[in-house]
This record gives C-alpha cells, structure tokens and sequence, in this order.
C-alpha cells in the first residue's frame, strides 16, 4: 500500500509543480490553489510511505516520478522540446525508479 501512496504522491508532484509555474508567481488564483492542495496532498503520502520505505529510496523514487511526468506534461503542452538526449535519459531516469524498487 505504502507503494501505490509513493506513486500517486509522485504524481501529484507533476501537478503542482506544472501549477506553480502556470500561477505565474502566485498571481493567477486557480492555479495557486491546486498548487497548495496538490503539494500538501504530495507531501503527506510522501511521508506515510517514509513509515515503511527507506528515506533514500523512498524520495528518489517520488521525485523520479513527478521530473519525469513534470517534463513529459510540458512537452505534451508544447513548453519543452523532446529531444533524442532528453528521451533517452528520461528512459534512464524511469529504469533507475524501477530499479529502485526492484531492490528496495
């Protein structure tokens, strides 16, 4: 269980910081706001995994997730550029959270 809270807790990382940047500084106010609920929402199945995955994995694994799905929303939106680098390293960054959790 503690897995799929780490999993949706990544996801929900791409989507606050996909609203930080879209509140344009605070200044836009339906993205402020699901900024602050995704982020404390983040952040709290962040830390009930922590009860029963090590700290180290446990972080890495969150913050894989939500820079993957972080740059793959903005080259969806047409924000970042998807090149061939950029891909093949994004597929090292998501074996390396698949590693983490094969051996943790």
């Amino acid at each position: 269980m503690a897995w799929v809270i780490l999993v949706l807790s990544g996801l929900l990382e791409a989507v606050w910081a996909t609203a930080l940047s879209a509140s344009k500084g605070f200044r836009k106010k339906r993205p402020t706001v699901l900024f602050v609920v995704a982020l404390l929402a983040s952040m709290a199945g962040l830390a009930y995994a922590m009860r029963v995955i090590p700290t180290g994995t446990a972080y890495a694994v969150w913050i894989g997730i939500g820079a993957v799905l972080t740059t793959v929303i903005a080259i969806v939106r047409r924000e970042e550029r998807l090149t061939v680098a950029r891909g093949i390293l994004l597929i090292v960054l998501v074996g390396s959270v698949i590693g983490l959790k094969a051996v943790g």
